[in-house]
């Protein structure tokens, strides 16, 4: 099977159920942000050395992430029940709960906070808040989708709940790493 197909040359493309949408539409921008957060988790994961938890937990988040494109992939008053019932994501909110019991987990191991945390704390920090703020805007090209019923309203908790773990997962990394945490300080 070749990876080209040449039916987006003109500029659409299709959801799963068959609809063709202008590749700049609002879902496929949400499609592509969220993308984009998988593949930024991905490079954060290269970075990470000896951290078995937070590898465990950012690879169930992108295939996590690969269900939301399904989701978000299959307009939900627009599509069959089948495909419906294929790309469902998270109806009994097992997976936002799993995010907060890790977030909890990481809070066990962090010093407080106190003042406000700057990107920083080595490569695995930085680049995990590089995806923690590629999540906040998927989170904001999904909220119009699951205001419009396009997505399941759970796509929309679950990236709120995500770029909490992030920010986190990031204050891991950096005190796993002996990475200082940069902190905010009022310019004089």
């Amino acid at each position: 099977m070749k990876i080209y197909t040449k039916t987006g040359d003109k500029g659409t493309s299709s959801l799963y159920n068959g609809e063709r949408r202008d590749k700049d539409d609002d879902i496929f921008e949400a499609l592509g942000t969220t993308d984009e957060l998988s593949s930024y988790l991905g490079l954060a994961m290269e970075y990470l050395e000896n951290e078995e938890f937070l590898v465990e937990c950012l690879e169930k988040v992108q295939c996590c992430l690969q269900d939301i494109g399904s989701n978000i992939a299959t307009p939900r008053e627009r599509s069959n029940e089948r495909r419906l019932g294929q790309t469902t994501f998270d109806p009994t909110g097992a997976l936002v709960k799993e995010l907060e019991d890790w977030i909890d987990k990481a809070d066990e191991e962090l010093p407080r906070l106190t003042k406000f945390i700057l990107p920083s704390g080595g490569k695995a920090s930085s680049t995990l808040h590089v995806a923690r703020s590629i999540c906040r805007r998927a989170e904001r090209r999904v909220q119009p989708l699951a205001r419009e019923h396009l997505c399941d309203d759970s796509v929309a908790v679950y990236l709120n709940r995500l770029s909490d773990f992030l920010f986190n997962a990031a204050r891991l990394a950096a005190k796993h790493a002996g990475k200082e945490e940069k902190v905010y300080i009022k310019p004089q």
